[in-house]
């Protein structure tokens, strides 16, 4: 069946869930407001301009969740679902779902924002797959340690790659929405590439491709 593919932050999300973390877990008083706000925000600006080290972001991130248990985490990201994810959840975005759903259409999620984040997010959605750099667990605590690579501008075809062996796919006839220049690399390797509500650089490019634009804002 063909793939149905989603970037979820700025694309099926209306914000973005990594920075939505970051402020989250600021006013829970987890981190230390002034030095995360500003290393968030840096992070986030590399991102915008497409020369994220992704690496040194996860380490970033994994950071402060190091100190907590597996479950620790889980409540402290169901009190996050309800503050600051269900909020931003595009209706437009569910309703895009379903509809390659209803064509038997395999739906996944591809995302730069860590499995801990999104794997909540992604099951809130109903979408089983889900492509995320993965942060090492040992006895139910994050080391920081990234499990393989990230999914990340060429590392989400890489692993996309990866799981279409694994699970004897191709991409024939797959889909792929996204909102980033970033995400170029897979946009490139589908036959059916959308830009979803686009940056600057991805909208330009689409107009230039004739890659069709959507808004599910």
């Amino acid at each position: 069946m063909p793939l149905a593919i989603f970037d979820l932050d700025n694309t099926l999300l209306g914000d973005d869930s990594d920075y939505l973390w970051g402020q989250f877990i600021i006013e829970q008083g987890l981190v230390d407001e002034e030095s995360y706000s500003e290393g968030n925000e840096r992070f986030y600006q590399d991102y915008v301009r497409g020369d994220l080290d992704i690496y040194a972001y996860l380490a970033f991130v994994a950071e402060p969740l190091k100190r907590y248990s597996q479950a620790q985490l889980d409540s402290l990201h169901q009190q996050f679902m309800a503050a600051k994810i269900e909020p931003v959840i595009l209706e437009k975005g569910r309703e895009l779902l379903a509809e390659h759903r209803s064509q038997g259409h395999q739906l996944m999620i591809i995302t730069a924002t860590n499995s801990t984040i999104t794997a909540p997010i992604a099951k809130a959605l109903g979408v089983e797959v889900l492509l995320a750099p993965e942060l090492e667990v040992v006895d139910g605590y994050i080391t920081g340690e990234v499990i393989g690579t990230p999914t990340f501008q060429q590392g989400k075809v890489s692993r996309l790659q990866q799981w279409l062996a694994q699970h004897g796919g191709d991409l024939g006839g797959a889909f792929f929405y996204s909102d980033s220049h970033n995400d170029l690399p897979l946009l490139k390797v589908v036959d059916n590439p959308v830009a979803v509500d686009p940056d600057d650089t991805l909208r330009a490019y689409a107009q230039a491709n004739g890659m069709p634009i959507i808004s599910l804002r």
